[in-house]
């Protein structure tokens, strides 16, 4: 990140936030489930199908989390209504996992019980290497009663082979580089040794039997990823990618023209500027398109 960018993202959060809300908005569906599944319904119609993620993280109390439950409850039931190819993407601290881990899994259990029973999946997310123990045990909890539930793994974080040999068998497993700025001690730091480990762990995740979502919109992950599935003899319908609502919509058409399954990640709520910050730090390309 050069100078400019540093000196831009220094000054945003005292930007005024109906400003902030136009900078925001070709990377949000909106405040409302409404939107959001107005937004899922225009992507559907041009052959994406869609991922419902209600923004918001490390809730204060447990009212807050049960608040939570019941977002991802009602989306789960308005997708299906629509009848949208779309899951709902849950963060475990939006479930309060940082208050309490038997809260978070209770809120887990009941959204993928309710789920399992509508057809709706749900994906598990993944957060700082703090929660990753307590996450992963969650799932597994999860999944040894479901088929309904699947997991994020980051690439960048050391552990993530053994993790992938410990997944019991067919899951479903979004692959990301890893937005997380973790120290070198537990992963890597620089952007080629992250590359290389996405593709080997992708390869890993294939010849284990597992379906991929690869979670990205770098040219050279996503080549890597085809050639992996090539390699191994993958069916094609053992990968899919995943990419964020805003971030080169182009790339999407190139994917889907090649006849790749893309499917678009939708935040949405009112937590919308916290989310906005955190991408335009994470990825200073965002933040060239939007100044």
């Amino acid at each position: 990140m050069n100078v400019l960018d540093r000196a831009v993202l220094a000054t945003l959060p005292l930007v005024p936030k109906p400003i902030m809300r136009r900078f925001a908005a070709p990377y949000i569906a909106g405040e409302t489930l409404e939107e959001a599944v107005g937004q899922l319904k225009e992507l559907q119609d041009r052959g994406f199908p869609g991922v419902l993620d209600c923004l918001g993280e490390d809730v204060a109390d447990e009212a807050e989390a049960r608040g939570a439950f019941e977002i991802y409850r009602g989306g789960a039931d308005a997708v299906k209504a629509a009848g949208l190819d779309c899951y709902v993407s849950v963060k475990p601290t939006h479930f309060g996992l940082r208050l309490s881990k038997d809260l978070c899994r209770s809120l887990y259990e009941e959204l993928v019980a309710h789920c399992a029973e509508i057809g709706v999946f749900v994906r598990v997310e993944m957060e700082d290497r703090t929660t990753t123990d307590d996450t992963l045990e969650i799932f597994h909890g999860l999944r040894a009663k479901h088929e309904n539930v699947g997991i994020v793994l980051q690439a960048r974080m050391f552990r993530t082979p053994a993790d992938i040999d410990a997944l019991p068998a067919q899951c479903d497993v979004r692959i990301v580089q890893g937005i997380y700025l973790e120290p070198a001690e537990v992963a890597h730091t620089e952007r080629h040794p992250i590359i290389d480990a996405y593709i080997e762990m992708t390869e890993k995740l294939l010849r284990a039997g597992h379906k991929v979502a690869a979670a990205t919109h770098d040219d050279p992950v996503i080549e890597g990823v085809l050639a992996v599935r090539d390699k191994v003899g993958a069916d094609r319908d053992r990968i899919e990618f995943e990419v964020l609502k805003g971030v080169r919509p182009k790339l999407w058409e190139q994917l889907k023209g090649r006849g790749e399954t893309v499917r678009v990640y939708l935040p949405y709520g009112p937590d919308w500027k916290a989310y906005s910050l955190r991408r335009f730090k994470e990825n200073p390309e965002i933040l060239r398109h939007v100044m």
